[in-house]
């Protein structure tokens, strides 16, 4: 009796598992995950519904089915790029980013995850649907410490670029984003170093990397079907604002709003690096630039909005949101 009693409960608790992995394994018709990759300056992810995309490494247990945060501040296409030293106060401390190509591993293990929790159909649904989005390029110019001609560097990084997106799109992706580098001389903190004038060195290999990322996506275009992708004109959208601040709601479109010396152009902001003095804005939103490096909260939530929602002027062939929408 009691032995039938446990047989039935048993069969009664796997057919209940079954039904449970069932239904967890059933997506949403119109679900659309959102992957960051590179160093993520901004989240336009927000205006698709979804909740906070978490970081990979944040600790917890997670399913991953709305998307992963493999972004690490700082990185680039290159393993090279702000890896070394970094000065914390009076302490020197290793910094070590998470590189273009580690993220991608992390990737893999996801993806291998993903498979194991929805099996294998559910996970090419997921995969080919989520929209991943992609920065590099910036850290690894500002942080170019190679012997290379800047013709030979921005081919360093694109490559990198276009192998990262060829495992994506072997996993299963096939919608993108991407943004291509601001004007660089323009930053408060190169401009500090050229005594307040515009960096033309720096900028020259952002209109480099500018000029040949779209060739390097349109070959992954013609090569790779059903790739798609969304690409804004950061660069412009920076220097209208530089030129004419105040027809964006900014008082200064120069000037870092935290940090020291000209322009607040030392990195000193929070006094974090070395330096304890530093001078703190009272509002932030009038400036275009937070501290030396950055642009501000509300410059990066107009770039968002632009990159989401903007017309063909400034991001093409796709916006993000079409791309979210865009079937695959």
């Amino acid at each position: 009796m009691m032995a039938n009693l446990r047989a039935n409960l048993c069969f009664l608790l796997s057919f209940a598992t079954i039904l449970n992995l069932i239904s967890c394994h059933n997506l949403p018709q119109n679900h659309v995950a959102f992957f960051v990759f590179g160093d993520s300056l901004f989240d336009s992810a927000q205006f698709a519904g979804l909740p906070l995309i978490l970081a990979y490494l944040q600790p917890g247990n997670y399913k991953f089915t709305e998307g992963v945060n493999f972004a690490s501040g700082g990185a680039g296409a290159l393993v090279e790029t702000h890896q070394g030293i970094l000065i914390l106060g009076k302490f020197f401390v290793q910094r070590r980013l998470v590189d273009l190509e580690t993220q991608i591993k992390y990737f893999k293990k996801v993806e291998k995850s993903l498979r194991q929790d929805l099996g294998d159909t559910e996970t090419k649904k997921l995969l080919s649907r989520a929209v991943y989005l992609i920065d590099v390029g910036g850290n690894d110019y500002l942080t170019r410490n190679l012997n290379a001609s800047d013709e030979e560097f921005v081919s360093m990084v694109l490559g990198n670029l276009t192998v990262a997106l060829k495992e994506i799109y072997k996993k299963g992706g096939r919608k993108f984003g991407f943004h291509n580098i601001m004007p660089l001389g323009c930053l408060p903190y190169l401009k500090a170093q050229a005594g307040g004038s515009r960096n033309d060195e720096a900028t020259t290999i952002a209109k480099l990397h500018n000029k040949e990322l779209p060739k390097t996506l349109n070959k992954l275009e013609k090569k790779l079907q059903g790739f798609k992708y969304a690409y804004f004109n950061l660069y412009k959208s920076l220097n209208e604002r530089l030129n004419n601040p105040s027809k964006y709601g900014f008082k200064d479109g120069t000037r870092a709003c935290c940090g020291s010396g000209l322009l607040g152009g030392v990195y000193s902001c929070g006094g974090k690096r070395g330096i304890a003095k530093f001078d703190l804005c009272e509002n932030p939103g009038e400036y275009l630039f937070f501290d030396s490096y950055h642009p501000s909260k509300k410059a990066y939530q107009q770039f968002a909005e632009l990159m989401w929602a903007g017309n063909t002027d400034i991001v093409w062939p796709y916006n993000l949101k079409t791309l979210f929408q865009v079937e695959t």
